[in-house]
């Protein structure tokens, strides 16, 4: 076997450690950008050529994401036909565009820095830029539950889903699955505008979430093994509370990081000045406090480096 013809299988490493080192490029163009303004445009077009708003809201999303994997496909497609090297480069970055580990780390350890340094308005600030809850009364505890659960969140939708979806489809399922977490972030909520023209597009999150929020749960706990801390709680708190949450799969690594860091997370929050009651999920453990965010930001890195390595020998035995 050459090396051109490892190439394809090198693709996926190479971009996981791409993002490792250099993380999200604000500054170029990056296809999540491009997705959020095809779905602004599209919306209207949608709603107009159809009357009904959950048939409107299907075909939306089924277009979109359909197109997003036919263009990736094709651009992918061309490019090894045109030469392996180039092939292997676009493959390579359109990847590295789907992963957000560092830059998950990143914004969870600017608000711990914020917060050790007692800047709680700041933190506040940098909190509110991550979360879709009202954060204005928080203090540096809430600030600090809040952090740890979306990088406990973000860990499946920003790293894990990706790289499962890279292992079934290479990059454009990759991207497919990218335009599915963006519309279900643009338009997956239950408000007026978007209770029935959103609700396909968040049951296409939800079901293309199942799996990979679920496979989560044993690499979290050896991710927490690996690194000290309480794995076997980790298993033992997904299993009896992953089911205690809004959404059917963030709830699996939320608990996960309950557990492993034995901490309680999740509860009632406010939404646009609505109080919404959740459940807790780590009942009964300790409250988050500063230092959480370090132990669940460095969970989450050693828990995507895990989740690559497992991805990479599975496409390494599907390519032999």
């Amino acid at each position: 076997m050459t090396l051109l013809e490892m190439l394809p299988w090198l693709a996926l490493p190479t971009a996981f450690v791409l993002d490792a080192c250099c993380g999200d490029p604000r500054h170029l163009p990056h296809p999540v950008r491009w997705m959020g303004r095809a779905i602004e445009i599209a919306e209207p077009f949608f709603r107009r050529l159809f009357t009904r708003e959950l048939l409107a809201g299907l075909a939306f999303a089924v277009v979109l994401i359909l197109g997003s994997w036919g263009l990736a496909a094709c651009t992918v497609g061309m490019s090894y036909r045109i030469h392996g090297v180039l092939g292997f480069a676009v493959e390579t970055v359109l990847l590295f565009y789907c992963f957000s580990a560092r830059s998950l780390a990143q914004a969870g350890m600017e608000i711990h820095a914020l917060l050790v340094s007692g800047e709680v308005d700041q933190a506040r600030g940098k909190v509110a830029m991550i979360v879709g809850r009202d954060v204005e009364q928080y203090q540096a505890d809430d600030i600090g539950r809040a952090t740890v659960e979306t990088v406990a969140e973000n860990v499946v939708d920003g790293v894990l889903a990706p790289l499962f979806f890279a292992v079934i489809g290479g990059a454009p399922l990759a991207i497919a699955y990218k335009m599915v977490n963006t519309l279900d972030s643009m338009v997956g909520y239950r408000n007026r505008r978007y209770v029935l023209f959103g609700r396909a597009a968040a049951r296409i999150d939800d079901a293309a979430n199942f799996l990979p929020a679920r496979l989560a749960v044993p690499l979290i706990a050896l991710a927490a093994w690996l690194i000290g801390i309480a794995g076997r709680s980790a298993l033992v708190t997904a299993w009896h509370e992953g089911r205690q949450h809004a959404s059917p799969n963030a709830g699996y690594p939320e608990a996960a990081f309950a557990g492993a860091l034995g901490v309680q997370l999740n509860g009632p929050n406010t939404y646009g000045g609505v109080l919404v009651e959740k459940p807790y999920i780590g009942v009964g453990l300790a409250a988050v406090q500063t230092y959480h965010i370090h132990q669940a930001c460095r969970l989450m890195f050693v828990t995507s480096v895990l989740g690559c390595g497992v991805g990479w020998l599975i496409s390494l035995l599907v390519f032999l």
